[in-house]
């Protein structure tokens, strides 16, 4: 069997650290979750990234269950959705959580998006710097957070998140975002990092993937992994989930790097977090 590879931790401000590659499940059914998490664990992901929305926790919890790894080596993310903000309803939805992941703790809790116009994040962010206290969640971050939605909770509140999950890919690089991050202490992760796939017919990574004797996909993974970002690409293929984390025996010089700058052009694959509720 093919050793599986060391995934580089990221240190957190709160003392913890992550894994810098991980598993989304995203549109995952429960049944493809548990498989998918299955591929995974065998080719050396431990970091596994969840949500309410996904209606998947169950099949989280299930593959975690039936894996023999110890859960100290495993890293599970989950997060607090819109129609659940505001304190004691995020109480209630992050208790739902971990009881379909039938876990006793998780190891990142996050607010999904911001919402902004229902006006609740600051007060979900106070929920869940009780339920960090409490042991449930060893870190607890943010998702989808403009600079400006991290300086309120900044003015308003007393726990820096450790995490801001954003849709992060190189036509939208988040340059201003990952710069607010650095300067606060907050490691910055990467959703749709590959552009839900729609960025990889592309003869700038066409190039670059020939160069090194790799797919597309993996030189975008590379690119997030040496910006400094935590990635976490969603499959449920056996070979993808394998070659997704086939990237630490390759380098991306600074002319990759260049050229892959290029393609900043801003495109989203979802929602802007001032817009979306």
């Amino acid at each position: 069997m093919t050793p599986t590879p060391s995934v580089p931790r990221i240190p957190l401000n709160d003392g913890s650290s992550i894994p810098q590659l991980g598993l989304g499940v995203y549109k995952a059914t429960d049944a493809e979750t548990i498989d998918a998490i299955a591929v995974a664990f065998e080719h050396g992901y431990r970091h596994i990234d969840t949500a309410t929305l996904y209606d998947n926790e169950k099949g989280v919890g299930e593959a975690v269950k039936r894996s023999s790894l110890p859960r100290g080596e495993l890293f599970i993310t989950t997060k607090v959705f819109n129609d659940q903000q505001g304190y004691d309803q995020a109480r209630r939805s992050f208790d739902a959580s971990l009881e379909r992941l039938q876990l006793d703790y998780v190891d990142l809790f996050l607010i999904h998006w911001p919402a902004p116009r229902q006006d609740l994040y600051v007060e979900t962010w106070r929920a869940l710097e009780k339920i960090q206290a409490d042991g449930l969640a060893r870190s607890i971050g943010v998702s989808n957070f403009h600079p400006h939605h991290l300086e309120r909770l900044a003015a308003e509140t007393s726990v820096v998140p450790s995490i801001n999950q954003v849709e992060l890919h190189p036509w939208l690089p988040q340059a201003e975002t990952r710069a607010y991050d650095d300067a606060h202490s907050i490691a910055t992760e990467a959703w749709s990092p590959l552009a839900r796939g729609r960025i990889l017919d592309n003869p700038v990574l066409d190039a670059i993937a020939a160069k090194h004797g790799k797919s597309p996909a993996q030189v975008v993974i590379r690119w997030h992994l040496q910006l400094g970002n935590v990635v976490i690409p969603k499959s449920v293929t056996p070979s993808r989930i394998a070659a997704n984390i086939d990237v630490f025996d390759f380098v991306l010089d600074a002319e990759d790097l260049a050229a892959i700058g290029t393609l900043n052009s801003g495109e989203r694959t979802g929602k802007d977090p001032d817009d979306f509720d």
